[in-house]
Protein backbone atom coordinates (compact mmCIF):
# COMPACT_ATOMS: atom_id res chain seq x y z
CA UNK A 1 0.00 0.00 0.00
CA UNK A 2 1.26 3.84 -0.63
CA UNK A 3 2.39 5.81 2.12
CA UNK A 4 -0.54 8.30 0.82
CA UNK A 5 -3.43 6.11 -0.11
CA UNK A 6 -7.03 7.48 -0.78
CA UNK A 7 -8.35 4.80 -2.03
CA UNK A 8 -11.84 5.93 -4.55
CA UNK A 9 -14.07 3.69 -5.68
CA UNK A 10 -15.87 4.96 -9.14
CA UNK A 11 -19.13 3.44 -8.59
CA UNK A 12 -19.36 6.26 -6.03
CA UNK A 13 -18.43 9.79 -6.88
CA UNK A 14 -19.07 12.43 -5.37
CA UNK A 15 -20.39 15.84 -6.89
CA UNK A 16 -17.77 17.62 -4.09
CA UNK A 17 -14.72 18.06 -4.97
CA UNK A 18 -12.38 15.47 -3.03
CA UNK A 19 -9.87 17.45 -0.67
CA UNK A 20 -6.83 15.24 0.35
CA UNK A 21 -4.04 16.89 3.01
CA UNK A 22 -1.40 14.13 4.08
CA UNK A 23 -0.49 14.08 7.45
CA UNK A 24 2.73 14.01 9.17
CA UNK A 25 3.29 10.50 9.06
CA UNK A 26 2.39 10.40 4.91
CA UNK A 27 4.47 13.29 4.31
CA UNK A 28 7.94 11.49 6.45
CA UNK A 29 7.23 8.66 4.35
CA UNK A 30 7.20 10.36 1.32
CA UNK A 31 10.10 12.33 2.18
CA UNK A 32 12.13 9.33 2.13
CA UNK A 33 10.92 7.85 -0.65
CA UNK A 34 11.20 10.95 -2.52
CA UNK A 35 14.94 11.73 -1.45
CA UNK A 36 13.63 14.91 0.57
CA UNK A 37 14.81 16.19 3.66
CA UNK A 38 11.11 16.96 4.30
CA UNK A 39 7.68 17.58 3.47
CA UNK A 40 5.58 20.26 5.06
CA UNK A 41 2.85 20.33 3.43
CA UNK A 42 0.73 18.27 1.17
CA UNK A 43 -2.37 18.94 -0.34
CA UNK A 44 -4.82 18.91 -2.93
CA UNK A 45 -8.23 19.52 -4.19
CA UNK A 46 -9.69 17.79 -7.58
CA UNK A 47 -13.10 17.79 -9.14
CA UNK A 48 -13.56 13.83 -10.15
CA UNK A 49 -16.44 13.39 -13.25
CA UNK A 50 -17.26 9.98 -14.58
CA UNK A 51 -16.63 9.27 -18.58
CA UNK A 52 -18.25 5.29 -18.86
CA UNK A 53 -15.69 3.69 -16.77
CA UNK A 54 -12.96 6.00 -16.95
CA UNK A 55 -12.60 9.10 -14.03
CA UNK A 56 -11.29 12.10 -15.06
CA UNK A 57 -9.66 14.01 -12.00
CA UNK A 58 -8.63 17.68 -12.50
CA UNK A 59 -7.80 20.63 -9.60
CA UNK A 60 -4.51 21.87 -8.17
CA UNK A 61 -1.62 20.08 -6.31
CA UNK A 62 0.46 22.17 -4.06
CA UNK A 63 3.42 20.64 -1.93
CA UNK A 64 6.18 22.44 0.49
CA UNK A 65 9.42 20.46 0.86
CA UNK A 66 12.86 21.07 1.41
CA UNK A 67 15.39 19.19 -0.87
CA UNK A 68 18.80 18.88 -0.89
CA UNK A 69 20.83 21.20 -3.52
CA UNK A 70 21.74 18.95 -6.22
CA UNK A 71 25.53 20.68 -6.13
CA UNK A 72 25.88 21.22 -2.43
CA UNK A 73 23.43 19.62 -0.40
CA UNK A 74 22.42 22.35 1.56
CA UNK A 75 18.49 22.60 2.41
CA UNK A 76 16.59 24.53 -0.20
CA UNK A 77 12.73 25.66 0.20
CA UNK A 78 10.93 24.46 -2.65
CA UNK A 79 7.18 25.18 -3.65
CA UNK A 80 4.92 23.27 -5.98
CA UNK A 81 1.75 25.33 -6.88
CA UNK A 82 0.01 23.89 -10.10
CA UNK A 83 -2.76 22.44 -11.89
CA UNK A 84 -3.32 18.84 -12.33
CA UNK A 85 -5.12 16.14 -14.72
CA UNK A 86 -5.20 12.68 -13.78
CA UNK A 87 -7.49 10.31 -16.59
CA UNK A 88 -7.79 6.15 -14.60
CA UNK A 89 -9.17 4.06 -17.20
CA UNK A 90 -10.37 0.64 -16.28
CA UNK A 91 -6.97 -2.29 -16.47
CA UNK A 92 -6.85 -4.12 -19.81
CA UNK A 93 -6.64 -7.66 -18.85
CA UNK A 94 -6.70 -8.39 -22.40
CA UNK A 95 -3.17 -7.33 -23.12
CA UNK A 96 -0.64 -10.03 -22.56
CA UNK A 97 2.55 -8.62 -20.55
CA UNK A 98 4.96 -9.09 -23.16
CA UNK A 99 2.24 -7.94 -26.20
CA UNK A 100 3.84 -5.25 -28.27
CA UNK A 101 1.65 -1.95 -28.05
CA UNK A 102 1.49 1.36 -29.94
CA UNK A 103 1.58 4.52 -27.35
CA UNK A 104 -0.06 7.03 -28.03
CA UNK A 105 -0.74 10.89 -25.98
CA UNK A 106 -3.63 9.33 -24.92
CA UNK A 107 -2.35 5.95 -23.47
CA UNK A 108 0.75 7.95 -22.22
CA UNK A 109 -1.37 10.08 -19.64
CA UNK A 110 -3.92 7.36 -18.00
CA UNK A 111 -3.26 5.57 -15.04
CA UNK A 112 -4.70 1.83 -15.29
CA UNK A 113 -6.34 0.38 -11.98
CA UNK A 114 -8.24 -3.30 -11.74
CA UNK A 115 -11.77 -3.41 -10.27
CA UNK A 116 -13.72 -0.29 -9.38
CA UNK A 117 -11.24 1.16 -6.87
CA UNK A 118 -8.18 3.74 -8.15
CA UNK A 119 -5.61 5.21 -5.68
CA UNK A 120 -5.79 8.71 -6.00
CA UNK A 121 -3.66 9.55 -3.32
CA UNK A 122 -0.86 7.22 -4.60
CA UNK A 123 -1.23 9.21 -8.28
CA UNK A 124 -0.66 12.83 -6.00
CA UNK A 125 2.34 11.76 -4.46
CA UNK A 126 3.53 10.50 -7.91
CA UNK A 127 2.61 13.65 -9.19
CA UNK A 128 4.50 15.64 -6.66
CA UNK A 129 7.43 12.95 -7.46
CA UNK A 130 7.76 13.80 -11.07
CA UNK A 131 7.16 17.94 -10.23
CA UNK A 132 10.45 17.64 -7.86
CA UNK A 133 13.68 19.43 -9.96
CA UNK A 134 15.88 16.67 -9.07
CA UNK A 135 18.71 19.41 -10.33
CA UNK A 136 17.33 22.00 -8.12
CA UNK A 137 20.91 24.47 -7.14
CA UNK A 138 20.67 26.93 -3.90
CA UNK A 139 22.26 30.22 -3.44
CA UNK A 140 25.74 28.23 -2.40
CA UNK A 141 26.05 25.97 -5.47
CA UNK A 142 28.23 28.05 -7.75
CA UNK A 143 31.16 28.48 -4.61
CA UNK A 144 31.04 24.87 -4.38
CA UNK A 145 31.32 24.15 -7.94
CA UNK A 146 34.49 26.77 -7.70
CA UNK A 147 35.64 24.90 -4.76
CA UNK A 148 36.03 21.79 -6.75
CA UNK A 149 37.45 22.81 -9.71
CA UNK A 150 33.85 22.55 -11.75
CA UNK A 151 33.20 26.33 -12.71
CA UNK A 152 33.72 28.26 -15.28
CA UNK A 153 35.03 30.73 -12.81
CA UNK A 154 38.41 30.93 -11.06
CA UNK A 155 40.78 27.39 -10.59
CA UNK A 156 40.18 24.68 -12.59
CA UNK A 157 40.80 21.06 -11.71
CA UNK A 158 42.58 18.41 -12.68
CA UNK A 159 39.89 16.44 -14.36
CA UNK A 160 38.40 20.07 -15.52
CA UNK A 161 41.78 20.76 -17.11
CA UNK A 162 42.41 17.57 -18.41
CA UNK A 163 38.53 18.26 -20.19
CA UNK A 164 39.84 21.71 -21.28
CA UNK A 165 42.65 20.36 -22.78
CA UNK A 166 40.47 17.70 -25.11
CA UNK A 167 38.69 20.39 -26.94
CA UNK A 168 41.75 21.77 -28.25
Amino acid sequence: MSEFSHLIDRRHLKAAPEQLLANATERAALAQRFGLVSIARLAASLTLVADGEAVNASGRLEADFIQPCAISGEDLPTRINQPITLRFVPARPDLAVDAEITLDDAILDEIEYPGTVFDLGEALAQSMALAIDPYAAGPQAEAVRTRHGLSDEGPKGALAEALAALKK
